[in-house]
């Protein structure tokens, strides 16, 4: 293999608020449990926005956000096996977990006590080049192209943890049409159930776009469906969309809460969330989740649809995700 380059360029996040800046740095080394990686796609996630904001308190910076990453393995540590120079791998939003906790103990890695999340506590994807972890990286499905392949990484793989959630439930709703929901929808479809997609009211083109995927009904999120339904996830930080999903599950339904971070849940009777319904969230994902996804993903014959930048455009498709203008997810391919 060629020799190394001596510099690489990343978008880095200086504080919360600022633009990202594009910079050259001098190559990392990597540790003995590490790998390094040439990256050839990173999706843009709605969490990226949430460090961006300042939203996210155990974020560090300056950062390099990025944490959908698809890359080529160009060094290995001593110490790591089941990886090959020139492999293509998967680098997720779990970056590292500390193993001894009571929660990795029992199989919890997502809430460990002493979590590393990639482009958040150490830098992520919007770069050249990254170094990850070795054990919290994934193989990646021949069948999918890098830029496709991306949005697996958070908007699928949270996204099947959050279906996972809902258990049996067969009529379900996705408030919040984006990367995720476009992805677990056709998940969801394959596995025999009725999809119900809310988008922005108003919103003609995505709910187009949702019956497109295979949802049986789509309507804004101020509309009620024709059905009780069995479970919604809600994919939009909106925290004023949980009473409102209260009001379409039937008793015993769930309401999951997809994302890192929600705006505020205004209060609601105590009669609507009775006759056992629940109110639950995401945390993370573990590579178990993520090792049963991309199996699935691969299975199911799902298609992402993207939407590709230069790595020199991330703030422009940041601006584009935060005024909701994207159908499916924005990838940066440096």
């Amino acid at each position: 293999m060629a020799d190394l380059p001596e510099y690489y360029h990343a978008m880095v996040l200086e504080m919360p608020g600022a633009p990202l800046k594009m910079v050259e740095r001098v190559m990392p080394s990597i540790g003995t449990d590490e790998l390094l990686v040439e990256v050839l796609a990173c999706g843009v996630c709605r969490t990226d926005l949430h460090i961006l904001d300042g939203e996210i308190p155990s974020a560090h910076y300056p950062v390099v956000p990025g944490h959908e990453i698809i890359g080529r393995i160009l060094t290995i540590g001593n110490k790591v096996t089941g990886f090959a120079v020139g492999e293509r791998v998967g680098i997720p939003w779990l970056g590292h977990s500390c193993g001894t906790c009571s929660y990795c103990e029992n199989g919890q890695e997502n809430l460990c006590d002493q979590p590393e999340f990639t482009g958040c506590t150490r830098d992520g994807g919007y770069a050249s080049h990254v170094v990850a972890n070795a054990q919290f990286c994934f193989p990646i499905p021949d069948r999918f192209p890098d830029a496709e392949a991306a949005p697996l990484l958070c908007a699928g793989l949270i996204g099947w943890r959050a279906l996972r959630m809902t258990e049996e439930a067969k009529k379900i709703g996705f408030y919040g049409f984006g990367a995720a929901a476009h992805l677990l929808a056709q998940i969801a479809v394959w596995q025999g159930r009725e999809v119900y997609a809310f988008t922005k009211p108003g919103d003609e083109a995505g709910q187009a776009f949702a019956q497109r995927l295979g949802c049986v009904w789509s309507g804004g999120s101020d509309e009620v469906p024709p059905a009780l339904l069995d479970a919604a996830i809600i994919f939009a930080p909106v925290g004023e969309l949980v009473p409102d999903a209260l009001q379409i599950i039937r008793k015993g339904g769930r309401i999951i809460c997809a994302g890192i971070h929600m705006s505020d849940i205004p209060g609601f009777p105590y009669a609507d969330l009775w006759g056992e319904r629940a109110i639950m969230s995401v945390a993370n994902l573990t590579r178990t989740d993520g090792t049963e996804f991309l199996a699935a993903a691969d299975a199911s014959g799902i298609v992402p649809t993207v939407r590709t930048f230069k790595l020199s455009e991330a703030n422009e498709a940041l601006l584009l995700l935060r005024e909701g203008k994207l159908q499916g997810a924005a990838v940066l391919v440096p």
